[in-house]
C-alpha cells in the first residue's frame, strides 16, 4: 500500500480547512455588507408641503351626539324651571311656543331662586352665555359639517332660518344676549369660512 494516499487525504483535509475558512470569511463580508445596506437611512423630503398640509376635519357623529344629548337636557331644564315658575302664577301653557310668548310679553313675577338660576345660567360663562352657547352652535355645525367650506355655508344658512324661527316664535325681536350670540356665531362662521369682516 502507498503512503501517498495518506498523505493526500491529509492534503485534501488541508485544502477543505482552507476553502471553508475562506468561504466563511467570505459569507461574512457578504452579510456584513447587506446589513449594512439594510440600515435606515434619513432621506429628506423633496417638499416641506407635506407636513404643512392639514388632515380635513370630516364630520363627527359620535360628537353630534353628545351635544344633542347635552342640548336636550339643558332645554329640558330651561322649559322646566319655565313651566314651575308659570305653574306657580297659576297659568297654563297651551302649545310649546306659547311659553316663549308668554316670556316675551314679560307678563309674571319670578321668585328670588327663578332668577338667580337664570342669571347664573346667562351670566358671561354661564352655560346659556354668549360665548359658550355660540360656541356650542358652531362645534355642532362643524361636527356636522367638517371643514368644507360649502357645507359650513349650509350651516350657517341653516343658523340664520333658525334664528329667525326662533324670533317669530319669541314674538318680537329677541333680547339682547340673543343678538350678542347670534353676532358671535356668525363671527366665528365668517372665520372658519374665511370671509373677511
Amino acid at each position: 500500500m502507498s503512503v501517498n494516499g495518506v498523505t493526500n487525504t491529509s492534503s485534501a483535509a488541508d485544502l477543505y480547512g482552507t476553502y471553508n475558512t475562506s468561504a466563511k470569511t467570505a459569507e461574512k463580508t457578504e452579510t456584513t455588507k447587506k446589513e449594512e445596506n439594510n440600515g435606515v437611512v434619513y432621506e429628506p423630503s423633496s417638499s416641506t408641503q407635506a407636513t404643512t398640509q392639514k388632515t380635513p376635519k370630516k364630520a363627527d357623529p359620535d360628537l353630534v351626539a353628545k351635544l344633542k344629548a347635552d342640548s336636550d337636557a339643558r332645554v329640558s331644564q330651561l322649559k322646566s324651571l319655565v313651566e314651575q315658575m308659570i305653574s306657580k302664577q297659576g297659568q297654563t301653557i297651551g302649545k310649546a311656543d306659547s311659553i316663549w310668548r308668554f316670556l316675551a310679553s314679560g307678563d309674571f313675577t319670578v321668585d328670588a331662586a327663578t332668577k338667580a338660576q337664570a342669571e347664573k345660567d346667562i351670566a358671561e360663562d354661564g352655560y346659556w352665555g354668549v360665548e359658550q352657547t355660540s360656541s356650542r352652535i358652531v362645534d355642532f355645525a362643524t361636527a356636522l359639517a367638517g371643514d368644507d367650506p360649502k357645507q359650513l355655508e349650509k350651516m350657517r344658512d341653516a343658523f340664520k332660518k333658525g334664528f329667525d324661527e326662533a324670533t317669530s316664535a319669541w314674538g318680537k325681536s329677541l333680547p339682547d344676549i340673543s343678538q350678542q350670540t347670534y353676532q358671535a356665531v356668525m363671527d366665528k362662521f365668517d372665520k372658519l369660512i374665511g370671509v373677511e369682516a
